[in-house]
């Protein structure tokens, strides 16, 4: 645009050299030599204009030249608060963000596959990012910290009895005898042998093997019709000794110190330090090691568990339109109060960009953006000067001179 420009110039001046030489033989080139005379100074005088917004003149430090790299700051300045002022004002956030309706649009995209596919990726590599960043020790001291604060510190006297109450008054206890007297019966069935060693080797060794054997037949017979009695009868003395006895046993947890302090006793015994920090690092490598080898397979269960729920997501969104407006207008509420909280850092970036540039270096990239489109006003400076070179002449020629 620049050789357009200057050879328009060029030319201007070749035609105005020729049309000067023979306007005395050939009258009318008067009027072309007023063309290209007007021409040649619209054409130097855009060349000064636009050459001086970027540097001086033909090297010449003429002043109010070289406008760009001497301004710069007070340019950047200036752009930051146009866009501070224009851009990130409340009003224009606000109404663009109401023609946005994101929560429709974000549905309509999620519920196709490939889109909550890579979502669902982006948020296993989110993932893999905070599991690398995250150092073990520290999460085995949180875990640790944990597991004491929530499980050790407290007491669990008074808590346990309490369960125990509520599992009692629901009768949930009577499955668990259910599930022992089964158990009793089919292990006597099934290992006669073994009941009948533990009763003989109570027996005095001097009984004979006869009664030996009558009294472990017995026994276990008797055995197993107490485990298939307890089983099948719901009103058993055995279920009723043992309700008592787990009653008696929740209210000694909730008001007995001696009980308690057994209880605190066996509890921190369990569950000292050591312990609890061996069980810490036992629970965080094997989930990291988990959770590592699921994020990083696509066709793993919790990716799929993932990208399904993000597509059950985007069709409640596409479907419910009083979650729409809900999302909607949290994410305006919250953007609107970011940028009105941070309009003046947001624009100060541009600033900021701009003052840390070179001068001539930030003259340069202002003239690479717009210089194509300034060369135009040279153009058109040419042949607006041309035209007004032209009209004066003609004026002069058939309205003043006719006069004087």
């Amino acid at each position: 645009m620049q050789a357009i420009a200057l050879g328009l110039l060029l030319f201007m001046a070749v035609v105005f050299v020729l049309s000067f030489a023979l306007q005395e033989r050939l009258p009318w080139l008067g009027f072309v030599r007023a063309a290209s005379e007007g021409g040649m100074v619209g054409a130097l005088a855009d060349w000064f204009a636009v050459t001086a917004l970027f540097r001086h003149p033909l090297g010449i430090r003429i002043p109010h030249t070289n406008l760009i790299s001497e301004k710069k700051d007070e340019i950047g300045e200036g752009l930051g608060s146009f866009i501070e002022e224009n851009f990130l004002a409340d009003d224009v956030v606000h109404d663009k963000l109401a023609e946005i309706q994101g929560a429709r649009r974000a549905g309509e995209w999620l519920v196709e596959r490939p889109h909550a596919e890579h979502v669902s990726g982006m948020a296993a590599s989110a993932g893999l990012g905070a599991l690398t960043v995250l150092d073990d020790n520290d999460v085995r001291d949180l875990i640790e910290g944990l597991v004491r604060r929530h499980v050790v510190d407290p007491e669990w006297g008074p808590l346990l009895g309490r369960a125990a109450e509520s599992f009692l008054d629901g009768d949930h206890h009577q499955a668990l005898i259910d599930l022992a007297a089964e158990r009793l019966e089919q292990w006597l069935v099934e290992h006669p042998q073994a009941f009948d060693s533990v009763v003989s080797s109570r027996l005095p060794s001097w009984v004979p093997s006869v009664v030996d054997r009558f009294v472990d037949g017995r026994l276990h017979a008797e055995a197993v019709r107490f485990a298939q009695s307890v089983a099948e009868d719901r009103d058993h003395p055995f279920r009723r000794a043992a309700s008592r006895f787990f009653a008696d046993l929740a209210r000694d947890l909730q008001q007995q110190p001696e009980l308690q302090a057994q209880l605190e006793s066996f509890k921190h015994e369990v569950f000292d330090s050591p312990r609890i920090r061996k069980l810490a690092a036992s629970t965080w490598t094997t989930a990291r090691a988990a959770l590592v080898e699921m994020l990083e397979d696509p066709g793993s269960e919790l990716r799929e568990r993932i990208t399904t729920a993000l597509q059950d997501f985007g069709r409640r969104l596409l479907a419910d339109t009083t979650l729409q407006y809900k999302i909607d207008v949290w994410v305006m509420d919250v953007v609107e109060y970011l940028v009105h909280t941070y309009r003046h850092d947001l624009a100060s970036v541009v600033t900021d960009t701009v003052q840390r540039w070179d001068a001539q270096e930030a003259a340069e990239k202002i003239e690479l953006q717009i210089g194509k489109d300034l060369q135009f006003i040279r153009i058109n400076g040419t042949v607006i000067g041309s035209l007004a070179g032209l009209a004066i002449f003609t004026f002069a020629t058939f309205v003043i001179a006719p006069l004087a």
